[in-house]
């Protein structure tokens, strides 16, 4: 406020309105894994943007190009419609999970919101790459299910680290022999309760990237969805389940599954990649590792509040150490009520109205004296998010002397 000492007339700025909240990108992946060439860029994120800077940067100047599992999932994840991804070479399966190697490099990278180390199998590898969403909270994994499997038992048991080994060399992980003839070994990445991950099933059979016209080879899919996830981010939002969606380079799948198999896998969070004849090979799943009864088993509803908690974080700094009072206060709900009504106009909520899809609350109620205090004001926020329609039913029934358009019992 400008001293008023001078018979005139003054005009000054003054701030006015919400101060927008603007949504986080969901998009950008990061992957881990073993590069074609293993000398470059040991242990550090190097940001890719295409698939031809991904070759100058880590296939050049020789190396084992053929079946690589990490240049298919980059490969497959820009074929797909990603556009952004960070790419850490560890060199070694040892070092995917050592200290501020491998997977953990990812943490300085905020930028990145979906993990994946394509054709990693094994139960240390599950369990880091989930971790690492968990502690970081606004990231998910997409896991590679097992590239084969001796039943559907085993793919719905809860992967051990001494049923899985990894031959020197290899890119493909082996079933060890159990001690006891008649068990099965685990293949599944364990739970994670608030849905930080997913894990897809069977491998896809792709062209070699760097061998057209040369026989198919069986690739981990993690890199493919990644590029799925973002395609459907683009075209529709976060909100969209990344299922029901063609793998753009996808031949083949390396085990056709049928109806009553995905019956049993679905449930317990695999999900199924199918072939419909005339469709192609299609993302048929949207199932987080979260238990089924769980308020997270949808994976859009997992990246739905990864991106509106990221969102609100980034956007309203300008809070901390302002006078914690009821103008802060309404300050605060103006904006982020703001940001979620757009959401809901975008459809990602759930509601006729907005009162229906989102509350938030910031008063004398959620901080009382105690709490201000000690330095603290609280907001309480409540969402509806969309979810996907899993299960469409039709009831188709007959009847004699017209039709009736009441519901049958129990539907």
């Amino acid at each position: 406020m400008g001293k008023y000492l001078a018979p005139g007339v003054y005009v000054e700025e003054v701030p006015s309105g919400a101060r927008p909240i603007q949504a986080v990108g969901t998009s950008t992946a990061g992957f881990v894994g073993i590069a074609p060439l293993p000398s470059a860029h040991p242990q550090e994120a190097v940001g890719i943007s295409n698939w031809t800077q991904f070759l100058r940067e880590f296939a050049s100047n020789g190396g084992d190009h053929v079946g690589n599992h990490l240049a298919q999932a980059v490969y497959g994840f820009f074929l797909n419609g990603g556009s952004r991804c960070y790419v850490v070479n560890c060199q070694s399966e040892d070092q995917l999970t050592g200290s501020h190697q491998g997977v953990n490099v990812l943490e300085t990278v905020d930028e990145v919101a979906i993990v994946a180390a394509p054709g990693m199998t094994g139960a240390s590898a599950y369990d880091a790459v989930l971790s690492h969403c968990e502690l970081m909270e606004n990231r998910v994994a997409i896991l590679d299910g097992a590239p084969e499997a001796p039943s559907m038992q085993a793919l719905i048991q809860v992967a051990t680290e001494g049923g899985r080994r990894r031959q020197a060399g290899s890119p493909e992980a082996e079933a060890e022999p159990a001690a006891n003839p008649k068990q099965v070994q685990g293949l599944r990445p364990r739970n994670s309760d608030q849905g930080y991950g997913a894990v897809y099933f069977p491998w896809i059979v792709c062209a070699d990237p760097f061998r057209p016209g040369h026989p198919p080879l069986f690739t981990p899919p993690s890199g493919h969805l990644a590029g799925i996830y973002a395609r459907c981010d683009a075209r529709r939002g976060v909100h969209k389940a990344p299922a029901n969606e063609s793998i753009r380079g996808a031949l083949d799948v390396r085990y056709r599954l049928t109806r009553q198999e995905q019956a049993e896998l679905n449930p317990q969070g695999v999900n199924c990649i199918r072939f419909f004849p005339g469709e192609g090979i299609r993302v048929w799943g949207a199932r987080t590792l979260a238990p089924a009864a769980g308020e997270w088993r949808y994976i859009n509803v997992r990246r739905l509040f990864n991106m509106v908690k990221e969102s609100i974080a980034l956007s309203t700094r300008w809070v901390v150490f302002e006078p914690n009072d009821e103008y802060l206060w309404k300050a605060i709900v103006r904006d982020v009520s703001a940001f979620l009504t757009l959401l809901w106009r975008q459809g990602a909520l759930q509601g006729g109205t907005p009162e229906e899809a989102f509350f938030v609350q910031c008063d004398a109620v959620t901080n009382p004296q105690e709490v201000i205090d000690a330095g603290r004001v609280v907001t309480r926020i409540g969402l509806a998010p969309v979810k996907p329609a899993e299960f469409v039913i039709f009831q188709i029934g007959q009847g004699s002397g017209g039709v009736e358009r009441e519901a049958p019992a129990g539907g």
